[in-house]
């Protein structure tokens, strides 16, 4: 399937890192999500019904992001993955997370995953 949905810039304030001093502070993270999902039934109906609501998977995320408190990045990533692929249908995506300030010197740093039916070796995100 060559049908995608995307969210970008999806900026959440979260508990994230391994240092004490990181746990009594929230981190802002910065999240893009390519989703891989079958756009034709919405786009021949134009009913939001059989479209992926990309409102209703950011504030899943959010959501989820804020009440968390991971240690690792990794963590993190896998299980919003989770979340997307098993609560809105989505057959795979990438995801990049990014954890701007982490180091001052770089603009950001962090991680892309892909999980599922999402293209291998492709990298659209940027």
């Amino acid at each position: 399937m060559s049908d995608r949905v995307f969210i970008t810039g999806l900026a959440i304030d979260a508990t994230i890192g391994v240092y004490d001093w990181e746990r009594t502070i929230k981190q802002r993270l910065v999240l893009d999500l390519e989703m891989c999902f079958d756009i034709s039934t919405a786009a021949s109906t134009d009913d939001l019904v059989h479209a992926l609501d990309y409102s209703a998977v950011s504030q899943r995320i959010i959501s989820f992001v804020e009440a968390s408190a991971y240690q690792l990045l990794e963590a993190l990533a896998e299980q919003v993955a989770r979340i997307v692929m098993d609560e809105f249908s989505v057959s795979g995506l990438m995801l990049r997370m990014n954890k701007p300030g982490a180091v001052p010197e770089a603009a950001g740093v962090g991680l892309v995953i892909t999980r599922g039916d999402y293209p291998k070796g492709e990298r659209s995100l940027g």
